[in-house]
């Protein structure tokens, strides 16, 4: 038995790595229930096979290699997730049908808090948060599972050609080649530009300021005010995606009237501003209706992704299952 499984603390320190694995397994899965099981496996798998670990690699790359094997054996089925933007075209209000696709179909939203470690330097967490935004972690999904992870691990998480080599059990030289070929894929995907927003600066602030009173007052015309003209909104699990200001008032003042009155409460999601979206109850005071995750840049809204499965997100995020009147 190695020394680590002798101690009394190994549950503390595989723990320490369990935010950091999760994230690395959001990126690879992009499912955060997915990544959760996945980083409980992994943990179940380092316990049962602590005595093999003879310390010759670090603990957290053991764990890494083990996560890696994991998420590469959850991809084998070929399934990638993606966003309403991946699978049709923009529709025209006039057109709009809902069409409901399978859960597993989706990009899922995470909460920053469970797959961000906190780090100190700004650089790095700006990095981290980038690395979780809705259209980088869509983007992953088009590259092959290995090439997905060799491109996480160099790019994102900093490891050297190496490391990863020893880790996927391949050469420095497959691993260059699997990198180049993931940022070409990566390049032809372009995940839209996002500004920075951690923390918000006083003009992020006062534009999400404005979108929530715009919003809660319905009030078409402030809101848009603050989009950009060729602003998108998408509400899986339907296929649905609509494109620029007058789509977006069409539909809002269509199917969505439903959502007058509504009440905003804000979090975080994917490294972006987000706001769980209330719905009015017939029986009294609001009740859950969509997790909006909002996509920023220069100075104005580019993306509105509504994800309605509340019974999935509500929890996820600790958000109340209700707000009063």
């Amino acid at each position: 038995m190695s020394d680590l499984a002798t101690t009394d603390d190994l549950d503390a320190r595989l723990e320490q790595y369990r935010r950091e694995l999760t994230g690395y397994c959001y990126r690879m899965l992009g499912s955060a229930f997915e990544a959760e099981d996945a980083v409980q496996d992994t943990m179940v798998r380092a316990w049962r096979s602590i005595d093999s670990f003879e310390g010759r690699s670090s603990l957290r790359s053991w764990l890494y290699r083990i996560a890696t094997n994991v998420c590469l054996d959850s991809l084998s089925a070929g399934n990638r997730r993606a966003r309403p933007m991946d699978l049709t075209t923009a529709t025209p209000v006039a057109q709009a049908r809902l069409n409901e696709r399978p859960e597993i179909t989706w990009l899922e939203p995470v909460p920053d808090g469970r797959v961000l470690p906190s780090v100190a330097d700004p650089a790095e967490t700006a990095v981290a948060r980038e690395s979780i935004r809705l259209a980088f972690v869509a983007a992953l999904q088009h590259l092959p599972p290995k090439q997905r992870a060799v491109l996480i691990l160099r790019e994102v998480l900093a490891w050297k050609a190496a490391e990863v080599a020893e880790l996927l059990g391949t050469t420095v030289a497959s691993v260059n080649s699997a990198l180049q070929r993931a940022r070409a894929t990566l390049a032809e995907q372009t995940p839209t530009a996002s500004d920075t927003a951690n923390p918000l600066d006083e003009e992020q602030q006062q534009l999400l300021e404005r979108y929530v009173t715009a919003f809660e007052g319905y009030d078409m015309k402030a809101l848009t005010a603050l989009l950009h003209e060729d602003a998108t909104m998408s509400m899986p699990p339907y296929d649905l995606w609509l494109r620029g200001h007058d789509d977006i008032v069409g539909w809002m003042l269509g199917v969505g009237e439903v959502c007058r009155g509504s009440k905003l409460v804000p979090t975080v999601a994917n490294g972006s501003p987000a706001f769980a979206h209330y719905h009015p109850d017939p029986e009294g005071g609001f009740s859950p209706w969509a997790l909006i995750v909002l996509e920023l840049s220069d100075g104005k809204i580019g993306e509105m992704s509504f994800f309605l499965d509340t019974k999935r997100w509500f929890p996820l995020f600790g958000l109340p299952d209700r707000l009063e009147a």
